[in-house]
């Protein structure tokens, strides 16, 4: 039996983080409004309404272009897109093709074909038999991720995923948020005999996938598909297709266009992006980079430092905490990530700290008591006694929180941490 591997790449779109449409002042944030609300001449492609780019999202766009190690672009266009969909007011979708703002990246080992921006689409709603238009969504800026087809492993693509949302969320580029539909996957998936190079003369597209794990259900679904047409002897019809989870299946939808079937050419109502616009900026850290800063210069747990750069308002709210307290930046991530003293989600940081002040005003327990609280947590815990001793920082950040815990609180962290320490040294000197 002739044996095949995959060959996977990926489209990933995600909306741009913004006030306003991309090219009209309409509100960026359609989930949840009521149908057609937000709109205007512009994203509703009125006759003489004429469009004005969105200086953010084009700045975003750079951004993530430049943390993809993508080089860019001196001169970038805007393109009309031309298809007829219901969802599509204008007949055409603004868009970028032949001068996308970013080009032949690298992520996670991994070649990023291009990066460009465009509108996103309105949204067909289908019930009772009807088929309804909501144009909430349509002009709202969107950022397109195109991978070349180096992946063979659901799985690896899972990983991959999971690490550019978070680059997404951590630049404040986008929301990401899947349930919302501001992070949207595509996958083109074909199949070639083991050990051969060239890629096949086909590929099909998997649209509307919204989750990870939906994504690596439905490319294992279309692996065995495809895998089980070629040993047959039959060829893969190149076409778009969708996933039904309940069946297991995945259903043909359209034959698949190619990029001359949308007759690119340049939009003459908006001047192309120029060099002085698209070298601006600087590279912003990667994930990874953050990760290992907080580990190492803030002695942060790798724990909670995941946390910090998958949530970049705790990591704010962390500095901000730290900078009113003189408390170290990873005392502050313990309290904050506790939420010991109030959830940075639903207060402001200014509250948590007013509350951690009024705390302190507390009676705190003498010395003699927090040398028997400390005694009884070394005790408790001689793994990590052991780590700290090896040269492992975060482990001391742990018997912190073991300390304050056991003390409800009345031990000023700083004290606690200088006790921790002699301790330790005393016990490891005897």
């Amino acid at each position: 039996m002739t044996k095949y591997e995959p060959v996977i790449g990926l489209e990933v779109h995600t909306q741009v983080k913004t006030k306003s449409k991309m090219f009209c002042g309409c509100p960026a944030d359609p989930f949840g409004r009521e149908p057609n609300s937000s709109t205007c001449p512009v994203c509703l492609a009125l006759p003489g309404a004429l469009p004005v780019p969105n200086e953010v999202a084009v700045q975003k766009t750079i951004q993530l272009a430049r943390a993809l190690d993508c080089r860019l672009a001196e001169f970038s266009q805007f393109e009309r897109k031309n298809y007829f969909y219901p969802d599509l007011p204008k007949g055409f979708q603004i868009s970028q093709y032949a001068h996308p703002v970013g080009e032949l990246g690298k992520f996670e080992g991994i070649t990023v074909r291009r990066v460009h921006l465009e509108e996103d689409t309105g949204k067909l709603i289908h019930e009772g038999g009807e088929s309804l238009v909501d144009f909430n969504r349509s002009g709202v800026p969107l950022i397109e991720i195109v991978t070349e087809p180096e992946f063979s492993d659901p799985a690896v693509i899972t990983k991959f995923l999971k690490e550019l949302r978070t680059l997404l969320v951590h630049l404040n580029i986008s929301t990401a948020d899947m349930e919302k539909g501001s992070l949207r996957l595509e996958a083109n998936i074909s199949l070639r005999r083991m050990g051969e190079k060239g890629l096949p003369p086909y590929k099909v597209e998997l649209k509307n996938i919204n989750s990870f794990a939906f994504l690596e259900k439905a490319l294992g679904v279309e692996i065995k598909r495809q895998q089980e047409l070629l040993e047959k002897g039959e060829e893969v019809v190149q076409e778009t297709r969708g996933y039904n989870e309940k069946q297991g299946i995945t259903v043909s939808q359209r034959r698949k266009e190619e990029a001359f079937d949308y007759r690119y050419f340049p939009e003459p109502d908006l001047p192309p992006l120029t060099k002085s616009v698209l070298i601006a900026g600087e590279k912003a850290a990667t994930p990874k980079e953050m990760r290992n800063y907080y580990i190492e210069q803030e002695h942060v747990t790798p724990h909670y430092s995941d946390i910090l750069v998958r949530d970049p308002d705790i990591a704010r709210g962390t500095a901000d905490f730290s900078k009113a307290t003189q408390e170290p930046f990873s005392v502050s991530a313990n309290i904050l990530i506790n939420k010991r003293y109030g959830d940075p989600k639903k207060e402001s940081i200014d509250s948590i700290v007013s509350k951690y002040k009024e705390s302190k005003k507390k009676v705190l327990l003498t010395g003699e008591q927090i040398d028997v609280l400390t005694d009884k947590i070394l005790l408790d815990n001689p793994a990590a006694v052991a780590d700290y001793v090896q040269g492992k920082e975060n482990a001391l950040q742990f018997l912190l929180g073991q300390l304050m815990k056991e003390s409800a609180g009345k031990v000023a962290p700083k004290e606690a941490l200088d006790l921790l320490k002699k301790a330790i040294h005393a016990r490891t000197s005897a």
